[in-house]
């Protein structure tokens, strides 16, 4: 099943600034070979729902690893049945939509 979602991790514990762990999440995202676009306050992806949840696995596993002993993580998932919808497709929508009225 294809998948999109809004992923925010947060390595609890850890100094305030959490960039170095975003970044190291970044990686395995961009390895992963996922569709994905960053925000500034989370990650969206895409893709199989099973390689999506195993690159998300991943960043746990990776947080973890570089010394949170607790991760909190929000995801925002969405689905469709009807067709396949990337992301990068919903936002000019949108802005479509927008523009059409205001016109």
């Amino acid at each position: 099943m294809w998948v999109s979602i809004d992923f925010c991790i947060l390595p609890l514990g850890v100094d305030v600034s959490i960039s170095p762990y975003i970044a190291a999440c970044l990686e395995i995202i961009d390895k992963s070979g996922l569709g994905y676009e960053i925000g500034p306050n989370g990650t969206a992806i895409e893709g199989d729902w099973q390689l999506v949840f195993d690159c998300v696995k991943a960043c746990h596993i990776e947080v973890h690893r570089l010394g949170s002993d607790r991760v909190y993580t929000s995801l925002r998932i969405n689905t469709r049945t009807d067709k396949q919808q990337s992301f990068t497709q919903k936002v000019p929508r949108v802005k479509s939509l927008l523009s059409d009225k205001s016109h």
